[in-house]
């Protein structure tokens, strides 16, 4: 079911970066197909959403907002443990997300010299919520809470049509957005949803910002409109890698295998290993705990693609270079001495310490963001929080003699580079 790759024992060096291959993932090719999508939305706004949601979601709508009534019936009828889970998730992340929030910085560079680090919230977001192979009511949760604490006064939120609800978002996404305080929502999904929060459509302004998770045609479309919309990162399939010794329980490492592997064929799924043993064992589980699980053929997709594999090692040297090489976005540690190797990562959208950390409680209820960097973006990008709703602004006040003292500087570094308006736009405040 899970091919095996052995690194052990190499006797040339080995690139890290690419020892465990990844799932094809062809955004720039799928342009071709969102260019004329987003183009449509932007020339004939609502008509066209509403033809496109018919053609891709099979859905007849006559308006794209999700009316107020809608929101709170579908409150009024949450399980009560669904709300419970979601209340707790709410409180855990708000309180991670205050922690979070930075003050402004003010530096004193000498007598009325004086440059200020402002942070300054995004005025407007427009949050994606993906409702196609399951309706991802927690990455509402994830996107609303840090827009919400960053103190973002205008949040929208969107979710795909489903025509076995009348056209609307799933009620679990709604009874979210109404627990929330998310007033506006919209039922478009796809890449006619991130072009309908770049260009505005119908009672959708447009948005300064755009978060959340997608398909390949969703981040194609973020790709094609950065620049018109400020977007958080081109999220792909989901990854899990596990970095394990022989002290780890190897029915929990295949469940957590598997609990990843059921998002998405596409998603990639690694156990690193030194213990031979372990890696037999996890095979084994693997092979007994698919077979009952309930969507058997995506999992066994994902297991069986070449984004997933069990690496064996030498050691665990060597396994923290693969895991850090492979920069996956969730990393479970599970060895005797996993807290001791959290300070050797470099590498990872979020790391899982020990036996009772599994990626699925960051996945809801760990206080933690799911919104993470795949794609082995995690060696230079950082998961969805409160600073992804924030900018950053200098504010420079100078008196007179400050500038006196740094006029020199100035003068002499514009003329360097050939721009004389930038040194006399000093000079002339000091003539006369």
């Amino acid at each position: 079911m899970i091919r095996r790759i052995d690194l052990r024992g190499a006797s040339a060096p080995v690139d890290y970066r690419t020892a465990v291959p990844r799932a094809e993932l062809d955004v720039e090719g799928a342009l071709h197909a969102v260019r004329p999508i987003c183009e449509a939305v932007r020339e004939r706004g609502v008509p066209a959403i509403l033809e496109l949601s018919a053609r891709f979601d099979g859905v007849e709508q006559t308006d794209i907002a999700v009316p107020p009534a809608a929101l709170a019936e579908a409150l009024e009828q949450l399980d009560p443990e669904v709300r419970a889970g979601l209340e707790e998730s709410i409180r855990r992340l708000r309180l991670t997300c205050e922690a979070e929030l930075e003050s402004d910085v003010t530096t004193d560079l000498g007598s009325g010299a004086r440059v200020t680090h402002r942070k300054v919230p995004v005025e407007r977001v427009g949050l994606y919520v993906p409702g196609g192979l399951a309706p991802l009511v927690s990455s509402v949760v994830m996107n609303v809470v840090p827009a919400q604490v960053a103190g973002v006064s205008s949040i929208a939120l969107t979710s795909s049509p489903q025509a076995e609800h009348g056209g609307l978002p799933h009620p679990t996404i709604l009874a979210a957005c109404a627990l929330l305080g998310v007033e506006e929502v919209y039922a478009v999904g796809g890449a006619q949803a991130i072009a309908m929060f770049a260009y505005g459509a119908g009672p959708c302004r447009p948005v300064d910002l755009v978060t959340g998770p997608g398909n390949i045609y969703v981040v194609s479309a973020k790709r094609l409109l950065k620049g018109v919309v400020g977007i958080d990162s081109e999220a792909g399939p989901t990854e899990i890698a596990v970095l394990a010794d022989e002290t780890a329980d190897p029915a929990h490492v295949a469940a957590d295998l598997l609990s990843q592997a059921e998002h998405d064929p596409m998603a990639s799924a690694v156990l690193v290993t030194p213990s031979e043993s372990l890696a037999d064992e996890v095979e084994a589980e693997l092979d007994k705990q698919v077979s009952v699980t309930r969507h058997v053929e995506r999992v066994r997709t994902a297991l069986a693609g070449p984004q997933s594999a069990v690496v064996l090692v030498d050691d665990i040297d060597q396994g923290l270079a693969v895991v850090n090489g492979h920069a996956a976005e969730h990393l479970e540690l599970v060895t005797a001495d996993a807290r001791d190797l959290v300070p050797r990562i470099r590498n990872a959208g979020a790391i899982f310490v020990g036996s009772y950390a599994p990626v699925s409680l960051g996945d809801y209820a760990a206080g933690s963001n799911h919104v993470l960097p795949t794609a082995g973006c995690a060696c230079h990008s950082s998961g969805l929080s409160v600073r992804s709703f924030l900018k950053a602004v200098h504010v420079v006040d100078y008196s007179r003699a400050a500038l006196a003292d740094v006029a020199g500087h100035v003068t002499a570094l514009a003329e360097a580079e050939d721009l004389p308006g930038h040194a006399a736009a000093v000079r002339v405040r000091f003539e006369g």
